[in-house]
């Protein structure tokens, strides 16, 4: 026993000596009532960015979108080419959102966190695989996607994207570093 402590009494020094002077740590707290204004207005900024990601979708909203054929939707001031762009694959989805196993409530989420996604990863075309089980999604995916102000267009996708379970989705970005 004595030649453990021993041991790991050497071993310590050691340690001590190949490590050197050592500064303890001290722990950082910001107390709520002490913040800053920069900290302030950064967390009101959060708070923004939330309410903006949590975009509502209403349900009850019934949009004029053909109801034979392939899904497909453009804006009143975008080209009508557009569709036939995302039809034919000239756009290659930069995100996808896999909505499979989620119900309308968080598939609304998630679709409304994707739109306000694509404007911070400058994501100009995504796709929504929403499947086809009970047509459920199906149905409600292009409805909510009309009611969003940055959708352009979109169209069931090609093949290789999920086909008629799955949209392409052209976005519009806000800022100075859209892609051509």
């Amino acid at each position: 026993m004595k030649f453990k402590d021993a041991l790991s009494t050497q071993e310590k020094q050691l340690f001590k000596e190949a490590i050197g002077k050592v500064k303890p740590l001290v722990q950082d707290t910001i107390h709520p009532s002490k913040r800053t204004i920069k900290q302030k207005s950064s967390l009101g900024q959060q708070k923004q960015a939330k309410q903006v990601a949590s975009f509502h979708f209403s349900d009850e909203f019934e949009p004029n979108l053909a109801s034979n054929g392939p899904v497909k939707y453009v804006r009143d001031d975008a080209h009508s080419y557009e569709a036939k762009n995302l039809r034919r694959g000239a756009y290659v989805p930069d995100l996808i959102l896999d909505l499979h196993g989620l119900d309308q409530y968080q598939a609304k989420k998630e679709i409304a966190a994707l739109l306000f996604a694509c404007q911070k990863e400058h994501a100009q075309c995504v796709c929504i695989v929403h499947g086809l089980g009970a047509r459920i999604l199906k149905n409600k995916v292009p409805h909510w996607l009309v009611q969003h102000p940055d959708v352009i267009a979109f169209h069931q996708a090609p093949l290789e994207w999920g086909g008629n379970g799955a949209l392409l989705v052209l976005i519009e970005l806000h800022d100075k570093f859209t892609r051509d």
